[in-house]
């Protein structure tokens, strides 16, 4: 009988830290990946292992989609399943919920690809933002420097024509993912890269909130029918600075009800804006926004809010909607922040989806939204002299030929009153 070899059985070294492993990931025997062909997946101590398993997870996903019959397990075809868990997790099933109205989700497509000369955030890779979640910036408010500014003028134009380009092809039969495709490739074609692609997990380039949907809604296979509402919500990441914005548009004919929910939304993202200037407190924003949608008849969602942003896409200060907020602190020149009203026809509570990213209203009744991100400047433009605040404005967010009016708001002129074209030169 031969006897033991003093030779340890494993060679191999951790990935995380170098020293020869001596664990294996219990989830990657589960699912059976060849342990010379997967050397990573060992770690040399429980401690290793726990500092490594956010990275290292991501490893499993990609086990289940390519493993043999998942792919190809709903009729769309190939790669297209329902999203789980934050976009980590896959399946083929319609997960079980409780839906409070009657849109469902429909199956994925696989992740888009990006370029490797287009420059990413640090969570194109791996889905974790390692920089913005410890930063100062979550406490303190950035004054921008002119530099600064203007990456975010020429960031925020890509994403005002990126957001365009998507408007345009709505129609009924035209699915969400097609709209995500449209901003996908022309976020890339412009050298820049779609912010939610990946953060913290989000799967697509874009969100698409269709009918009860307030936010977050993850584009799938779903077809637009005539009737519906759909906000587009484009990010975009250029020259290390972040653009965020959205819009809500009308697919085919829709009933009165929904036509006056967007413009109600609208108008108070606008008459938000008329309020920006040094010296105003934050939370003033949602006081003004509370009191146009109570009066109208709808609600103001309230879990989730405007945030500041420029090299990091969601920082101090918090921007919430509602009337009677604690938001903290006072708006200075050099400040950049997004105001983005998410109004309910109905009850402002609501639920969250099992994809863990989208929002719905608790009673299934329509939401609605607009977002552009603004910049507080100390200089006196005359195109804003209709205003009593002195002071702000859209960078280039909306062009003058932009047809807001498409999305149920009026147009008499009054998108041409609060354009204002930063120049620093």
């Amino acid at each position: 009988m031969a006897g033991e070899s003093d030779v340890p059985v494993n060679t191999l070294s951790c990935a995380n830290c170098a020293k020869p492993a001596n664990l294996q990931c219990p989830k990657c025997m589960e699912l059976k990946l060849p342990r010379e062909a997967n050397f990573e997946y060992l770690d040399s101590s429980q401690e290793c292992f726990k500092s490594s398993w956010s990275s290292h997870k991501s490893v499993h996903l990609k086990a289940k989609l390519s493993s043999p019959g998942t792919q190809n397990s709903d009729p769309l075809g190939e790669g297209w399943l329902y999203c789980l868990k934050r976009g980590q997790d896959r399946t083929p099933r319609l997960p079980h919920f409780d839906w409070t109205g009657p849109l469902r989700p429909y199956p994925i497509s696989s992740k888009r690809i990006v370029p490797d000369n287009i420059d990413k955030p640090d969570w194109a890779d791996d889905g974790i933002p390692k920089i913005e979640p410890n930063s100062g910036l979550q406490y303190t408010v950035e004054i921008k420097t002119p530099d600064q500014i203007e990456r975010m003028r020429e960031t925020c134009r890509i994403a005002r024509e990126v957001l365009d380009a998507a408007a345009r092809i709505i129609q009924p039969g035209v699915t969400t993912d097609e709209i995500d495709s449209v901003v996908h490739e022309a976020t890339i074609a412009a050298g820049g890269y779609p912010s939610p692609l990946n953060y913290h997990f989000f799967p697509k380039s874009c969100c698409t909130s269709v009918n009860e949907v307030i936010c977050h809604g993850i584009p799938d296979g779903r077809k637009l029918e005539d009737g519906e509402i759909v906000n587009i919500d484009v990010s975009v990441y250029y020259k290390g600075v972040h653009a965020d914005l959205n819009e809500t548009h009308f697919v085919g004919n829709v009933d009165e009800e929904s036509r006056q929910l967007v413009k109600c939304t609208y108008e108070c993202l606008e008459k938000a804006i008329s309020i920006v200037k040094p010296g105003v407190r934050f939370r003033e924003i949602g006081e003004v926004i509370n009191r146009h949608a109570s009066m109208s008849g709808f609600s103001v969602v309230k879990s989730v809010c405007g945030h500041g942003i420029g090299e990091l896409f969601h920082c101090a200060p918090n921007i919430p909607h509602y009337a009677r907020n604690k938001a903290v602190g006072v708006m200075k020149a050099g400040q950049t922040f997004t105001i983005e009203p998410m109004i309910n026809a109905g009850v402002w509570r609501d639920r969250m989806w099992p994809d863990g990213w989208t929002v719905v209203t608790a009673d299934g009744k329509r939401s609605a939204q607009f977002e552009h991100t603004l910049l507080v400047s100390p200089f006196l433009f005359s195109p804003i002299t209709v205003y009593k605040s002195h002071i702000i404005w859209l960078f280039l967010h909306c062009a003058l030929t932009s047809k807001t009016c498409s999305s149920g708001a009026e147009s008499d002129n009054k998108l041409e009153k609060i354009i204002i074209i930063l120049n620093f030169g």
